[in-house]
């Protein structure tokens, strides 16, 4: 399968491109998303030889995240898609987070501003893929619920920031947590490409980002 994936929730932006097994990647950590991300898409095409149209499908990290920085990557991923004709695989960045982390058990936690933070908890399967065990969330740290079980693995943006209040929180449920990491295209293609084995690939008028915070994302668009 080929297919070319982007995550943009973070500060952290980020493509790649899998086929036949081998990634080709790029990722800048600097908030130029407008500037950088249809270049990026180029170059990794151009490493491949390939053109948009010989792709079998788009995945891109849908959120939450970034209101901005999301309405861009599901923009251009629009407009590619469109172009090429291809589906879409919208994929949570809070999923592709924790994919990233490579951990039996992880919370990830992406920063919210606003004293909150975006939530989501995942187990990884047998098939070295992760599954969501609750609902994605924004709340307060000190009000983020407690898994089930022992031994998770805390990750993302919103643990740099309220670590000493996440860790009290959830105590002894807590193995540790994991500083500096993002949701990373790497893990979006790894999860888009079983959402298109599952059928989950959409049109592309549908590739729509999920901001969570919705009552925010109305006045943004505004």
């Amino acid at each position: 399968m080929k297919l070319l994936a982007l995550d943009t929730s973070t500060e952290t932006c980020s493509v790649a491109l899998t086929c036949a097994g081998d990634v080709i990647e790029r990722v800048e950590i600097e908030p130029r998303h407008g500037e950088r991300l249809l270049a990026m898409v180029q170059e990794v095409l151009a490493q491949a030889g390939l053109a948009l149209t010989q792709l079998d499908a788009i995945a891109f990290g849908r959120g939450p995240g970034s209101f901005t920085s999301l309405r861009i990557g599901a923009g251009v991923v629009q407009g590619l898609a469109f172009g090429a004709d291809i589906p879409v695989v919208p994929v949570s960045s809070l999923a592709a987070l924790a994919q990233g982390a490579q951990a039996p058990r992880i919370l990830a936690a992406l920063d919210a501003r606003m004293q909150q933070v975006y939530w989501g908890a995942y187990v990884c399967g047998d098939d070295g893929l992760v599954t969501s065990v609750a609902d994605e969330i924004v709340v307060a740290p000190a009000q983020a619920p407690l898994p089930h079980g022992q031994g998770w693995i805390g990750a993302g943006s919103g643990w740099d920031v309220y670590h000493a209040t996440l860790v009290n929180q959830l105590g002894d449920a807590l193995a540790e947590w994991r500083p500096q990491l993002s949701p990373q295209a790497r893990a979006v293609a790894q999860l888009g490409m079983a959402g298109v084995v599952a059928g989950h690939a959409v049109a592309p008028e549908l590739a729509l980002p999920v901001y969570l915070r919705d009552d925010v994302a109305a006045k943004a668009r505004k």
